[in-house]
C-alpha cells in the first residue's frame, strides 16, 4: 500500500504538547494521526462532537414560544415548573 505525507499546520504549543502526549502514551504524532483518520473512517465520523456555543435553533424557538405565552397571560410558574420546562426543552 502506497503512504502519502500529510502537512497540517497547528500552533506551535499544541504540536510540542502533543507530542509530549504522544509519547507519554508510547506512540508518536504520525500514529495518533493514522488512529484519528482510520476512526473517521471506519465509524463514518469524528470521534468527539463538535459543538458551537450558539443557541439550538429549537431551543431559540422554545424560548421564544415562552416569552409570547408570558406576556399574554397572568399566570405565573414556581422556579421548580420552570427548570422542568428547560429540562423536557433541553432534554
Amino acid at each position: 500500500m502506497e503512504t502519502l505525507n500529510l502537512n497540517v499546520r497547528v500552533n506551535a504549543n499544541d504540536k510540542k504538547s502533543f507530542e509530549q502526549f504522544c509519547n507519554s502514551v508510547g506512540m508518536n504524532v504520525s500514529t495518533a494521526v493514522n488512529m484519528f483518520i482510520k476512526a473517521v473512517l471506519r465509524e463514518q465520523k469524528l470521534p468527539f462532537d463538535v459543538k458551537t456555543n450558539v443557541f439550538d435553533e429549537t431551543v431559540f424557538n422554545k424560548l421564544k414560544e415562552a416569552e409570547v405565552e408570558m406576556n399574554s397571560t397572568t399566570e405565573r410558574y414556581s422556579k421548580e415548573d420552570i427548570i422542568k420546562s428547560i429540562d423536557d426543552i433541553i432534554g
